[in-house]
Formats: structure tokens, sequence, C-alpha cells
């Protein structure tokens, strides 16, 4: 069986993904109640999914590139300008709706905290709209470590005699790190969250397996598999189902976030031409994940709130944002990308093109 790699809906399912994120942050700091359907929506939670796709396709363009220093250019023009962007609208809306002065000694070590990746709200930012100046923006510091480790994991596949075991020792080892940083740390990511658990939570480690299930299918070929290839709607209604009718139980989470990544992939290679046709390359899926939390900010210091028109609002102004950020922003500098090289597989790329990087 043979399907083509590129042809996928991955596009599309970046911009769920996105909105999906965009709908659980919406409706908490909004006060609105989440309709029915939209909580079973919510079992597709955003952050994974794109942490697998991720991995997939990262790992892949790894491969194809060769060159540790086209990758990382690479990397770094899909990442850095639209966050840039963000950043200094961020600047403009809360100067002219929070009345925030920006004029202080803690600016500066937070803007170039920021415009590197290394997000946090600072205490003059605290108090304005939900009290984080943009809450999504905390996997971009994940995100970018995941860059770096890539790399690393690469340059040891070149020692490992039989690599695709190698591939799936790591995510083992990754997914017992996991299991074990939530057995120690069982507030992490939640209310109750210590800070050290916080301080975890910002490193790679215990969302590193999402991203390796990702490089793992992808070395696997995943999108030639009978059990992948089409097959999506099956692995969607036995995730939904393992959700539900599992009882709770220590690695669950572990467990569901597996399904959730082959889902990911087998839906992606589902009617593959779904994405291209509605799409046509489009992808605004960057955008409304940094972009809504600029909006909702506005909205809560207006104090617009219990009201799902606001919702409404908050979703067309935040698609609009998106498009232009695609339009005038990201497609363009994503045009400068290095061009790859057509290799097969990781088998071909010379280990002297990483060392010497």
């Amino acid at each position: 069986m043979s399907h083509e790699f590129k042809l996928n809906n991955f596009d599309l399912i970046r911009i769920f993904a996105a909105s999906q994120v965009m709908v659980q942050h919406s409706c908490a700091h909004l006060n609105i109640r989440t309709p029915f359907f939209l909580s079973v929506i919510d079992n597709f939670q955003g952050v994974p999914i794109f942490f697998v796709i991720s991995g997939y396709l990262i790992s892949s363009s790894f491969e194809r590139n060769g060159t540790l220093k086209n990758y990382l250019t690479n990397r770094f023009l899909r990442i850095y300008p639209g966050l840039w962007a963000c950043i200094l609208l961020t600047l403009l809306t809360a100067s002219i709706f929070g009345g925030i002065n920006f004029l202080n000694a803690q600016t500066p070590p937070w803007l170039l905290a920021q415009m590197i990746g290394l997000i946090y709200t600072p205490h003059f930012l605290s108090a304005y709209g939900f009290g984080s100046y943009n809450g999504s923006l905390w996997t971009i510091p994940i995100e970018l470590q995941f860059y770096l480790v890539l790399p690393i994991l690469y340059y040891l596949l070149y020692r490992a005699g039989r690599k695709n075991a190698a591939v799936l020792v790591a995510l083992l080892v990754f997914v017992s790190i996991a299991y074990l940083l939530n057995i120690a740390f069982p507030g992490m990511g939640g209310l109750n969250e210590s800070k050290t658990g916080k301080l975890f939570r910002y490193t790679f480690m215990p969302q590193f397996y999402i991203f390796l299930t990702g490089v793992s299918l992808q070395r696997l070929k995943a999108h030639q598999s009978g059990l992948i290839y089409g097959k999506g709607l099956y692995w969607a209604a036995a995730y939904l189902l393992f959700n539900y009718i599992v009882p709770d139980f220590s690695a669950k989470f572990l467990a569901s976030s597996l399904i959730l990544a082959i889902t990911t992939i087998s839906l992606a290679y589902t009617l593959p031409h779904v994405s291209h046709r509605l799409l046509n390359g489009t992808d605004i899926s960057y955008g409304v994940y940094i972009y809504h939390g600029i909006i909702l900010n506005i909205l809560v210091q207006f104090n617009y709130l219990n009201n799902v028109y606001y919702l409404f609002m908050l979703f067309i102004a935040t698609y609009v944002m998106a498009f232009l950020s695609w339009t005038f922003i990201e497609k363009p500098i994503l045009r400068r990308k290095r061009k790859t090289i057509n290799t097969e597989n990781i088998q071909t790329i010379p280990i002297k093109s990483l060392a010497a990087e």
C-alpha cells in the first residue's frame, strides 16, 4: 500500500486544535456555560494534537533538511515572526484598553524574555484582563525545547543499530517520565499546581512523549498502514469510547493521549484531499492560537461576560486577525524557509552534517 505523505489534513486539524483551545479559554474566562456538543469536542484537546503533529511533521522535515542550520532556520521562521507581532500587539492593546504603563524597570527584561520565547506574565500585567497577558503562549517554550532536543535524539539514533526500535525505546522512557511526574506533582497544570510542578511543566519532559509519539508514527510510516489510512472516524469513535467508558486509573491520561495521537494522524490521512480543497494551503492555526488571548483580555477588561454574543465576537475577530497574520506576516516569511534536500530517511543523512553544525 502506497499513500502520499504530503497529501493530508494537517492544516485543517491544526485549525480545529487552535479553535478548541480558543473555545475552552473563552468559555472559562467569559463565564459562559459550555454546550454539551462542545464538551464532547473538548475530549480532543488542542495542545496534545499540536504536539503530536509537530513531532510527526518536524521529524520528517529534519530528515529531509539534512543540516542543523537549515532545520533551525526553518523552525525560527515558523515561530518567532508571528510571536513578535503578537507581543507587540499585546503592548499596544494593554496600553490602550488597560491603561498599562510599560515605562517601568520590569518591562525591558520581560520584553526581552518574551522575544526569546521565555514566556511569563510580569507583576504589572497581572491585573489586566484575566490575569495572564496571553494564556496560550505557555506552550511556546515547550515547543522550542522540542525543536532543540530533536537533533540530539537523532544524533543518538545514528549510534543505534536499529533506529526505529531506539525511537520506541525513547518513547517508552518518556512515557515513564510523564507518569512519574504526574505521581510526584498531581496538581500539575491545575489550580493546585505547586511551584516545582509548574517549573517541570515548563520543561519538555512531561509532554515529550506526545511529541515522540508523532516522531514514532512518522518513522514507522503510519500513513501507509491499513490500520491508520482512511480509518480516522473509527479511531475517533474508539478514543471517545475509551474516555467515557473506561474507569479512571493512574495511567489513563497516558493511554488517552497515545490513542489521541494515533487518532490525529489517522484523521489526517482520512479523506486527505479535504484540507486542500477547503483551505488551499491557508494555515491560520498559529494566528488563532496566539491572538485569541489578546481579544479575550480586552473583553474581560471591559467586563463583557456571561453572554454568548461576546463569544461569537471573539471568534470572528480572532479568525480575521489570524487570516491577516497568515497573509501579511507568516506566509511571506515562510517563503524564505531553506529548501529541503531530497532524502528518503534518516539513514541517508551524513552524521557529519550534524557534528559540523
